[in-house]
């Protein structure tokens, strides 16, 4: 478990992270989304959401100078964090030298947008394997650049996640609670909604990171459900179907999913097939695929790939 009695770590307030980084020689990059969390009462808002105990493992993404990598080692059983940046896996490993219970992992938690690596997945698997914890939850400030593909990949893997706290940009937080017929309604959202409970639990303002970001943020929870999953006969074929549908916003119904059909075919056909399909289905092909509940996003997926299926499409 934690040593942390014997080795107290810092506050990481703004000043504390700028002299860091001075006499590292270091600066915050970009396009790595580097922002630190400096509102200490948000660190514990996290901790408090997480509702962490030594029962659980916990996935951090984004170790950055080890801020919030030790506090949630003061609660959970076992931490694995993964920092890309070499430098900043450097920080944060003399940040946690106090806790026997945390491992650091450096490199980049994607294989590739669509796949998490399996470095990762094997690292954790390891960490399972020692700790033999009841539960793991991913509790982290998610880079901007990686979060969707992070969030998705997780959910989409069926890896055993009790819950995910994570801070977010606004603008993807509205989309992963969007509802039917709203500008934020579409493929992340009827994803995201379709395997799990999602909640926004704070709007962040920037003022709270360093350096500022210049957008709003947020903290969203995520509770996979095994209920909703079930209805989902295959999770990466509806995940494609939904990328190929909106794909095709600005289209009807009707034009997005003859898009959707193989070129192979002659257009009179593929509309031919796609009529068929929609009028089983009750549809007159000018409604818009925005305004459909999650619901019928799966029975349209599931159509659409049985005709797919039979018709060599």
């Amino acid at each position: 478990m934690s040593d942390a009695a014997n080795h107290p770590t810092p506050r990481q307030t703004q000043s504390y992270l700028r002299n860091l980084f001075h006499s590292n020689r270091l600066h915050p990059k970009n396009r790595l989304g580097q922002n630190f969390l400096i509102d200490l009462n948000l660190i514990d808002f996290i901790v408090n959401a997480a509702e962490l105990t030594r029962a659980d493992l916990v996935l951090e993404i984004g170790s950055g100078t080890g801020g919030l990598t030790t506090r949630l080692a003061e609660h959970a059983g076992a931490v694995l964090s993964v920092e890309i940046d070499p430098s900043f896996f450097a920080l944060a490993t003399e940040a946690v030298r106090g806790f026997s219970n945390v491992r650091l992992l450096q490199g980049d938690v994607l294989k590739n947008k669509n796949q998490l690596n399996p470095d990762v997945l094997t690292a954790l698997e390891a960490t399972r394997e020692q700790y033999r914890p009841q539960r793991v939850k991913l509790i982290a400030n998610l880079p901007y650049a990686v979060a969707t593909p992070v969030i998705s990949n997780l959910l989409i893997a069926g890896i055993a996640v009790e819950r995910m706290i994570v801070m977010v940009q606004w603008e993807i937080a509205q989309k992963l609670i969007a509802k039917p017929g709203t500008k934020d309604y579409g493929a992340l959202a009827i994803l995201m909604q379709s395997l799990a409970d999602v909640e926004v639990l704070r709007k962040l303002p920037p003022s709270v990171f360093w350096p500022r970001p210049k957008v709003d943020s947020a903290i969203v929870k995520i509770v996979p459900n095994a209920q909703k999953r079930s209805l989902i006969p295959d999770v990466q074929r509806f995940r494609i179907f939904l990328r190929d549908l909106y794909a095709h916003r600005r289209k009807n119904l009707r034009g997005a999913l003859v898009g959707m059909t193989s070129e192979g075919k002659a257009q009179s056909e593929r509309k031919a097939f796609v009529d068929a399909m929609l009028g089983k289905l009750g549809y007159t092909g000018t409604e818009r695929a925005e305004t459909l509940s999650i619901e019928k996003h799966g029975a349209l997926c599931e159509a659409m790939g049985s005709l797919a299926d039979q018709l060599d499409l």
